[in-house]
């Protein structure tokens, strides 16, 4: 699969992608907002990036693919579709934090999840995000999700304080 934009491609992962996957893991808001996505090195990188692979032609989740950008080919983080049960999805997604605020991660999600909604049958996605991520909300809300609930909730295994969004197909 691949889907472009204006800015970005989002396409499969490849294995000489390991070092600018943790690269991208790096910076303090990957380490605040997803503590799992986390690299300690580029082999540990270069493994998550083989499972991934491993999942693109198999109806087993996750199905993560990286947003490339047009203009240099450089890797600046991924897009994301998590079963929950039949039907309905998490979406997630990342941009490397020298990216951020420049309108990648709301390109991205408004291409791929229709391409994908589309491609998997998916009613219903939902999106999860620690209230603070402001950023993140903005996001979720300018792709067309509703908020649906905001108060305490389980965060990448730990209580806090979340909000909850629903785009629907």
């Amino acid at each position: 699969m691949q889907i472009k934009t204006e800015r970005l491609t989002i396409t499969r992962f490849s294995p000489d992608m390991a070092q600018s996957i943790y690269e991208n893991s790096q910076d303090e808001d990957t380490r605040r907002f997803l503590p799992d996505e986390v690299y300690d090195s580029v082999e540990e990188a270069h493994e998550a990036i083989e499972f991934l692979m491993s999942r693109y032609d198999s109806a087993d989740d996750p199905f993560v693919y990286p947003v490339i950008t047009n203009y240099e080919g450089k890797n600046i983080g991924y897009v994301q579709l998590c079963k929950l049960d039949e039907g309905t999805w998490e979406i997630g997604y990342h941009i490397a934090k020298d990216f951020t605020g420049k309108g990648y991660a709301t390109e991205a999600v408004k291409a791929f999840l229709p391409a994908m909604a589309k491609k998997l049958n998916i009613k219903e996605v939902y999106g999860i995000c620690l209230a603070e991520n402001l950023a993140s909300v903005r996001v979720l809300e300018k792709c067309g999700f509703t908020q649906i609930y905001q108060g305490p909730g389980n965060y990448q295994g730990k209580e806090a304080q979340i909000i909850k969004v629903l785009w629907n197909n």
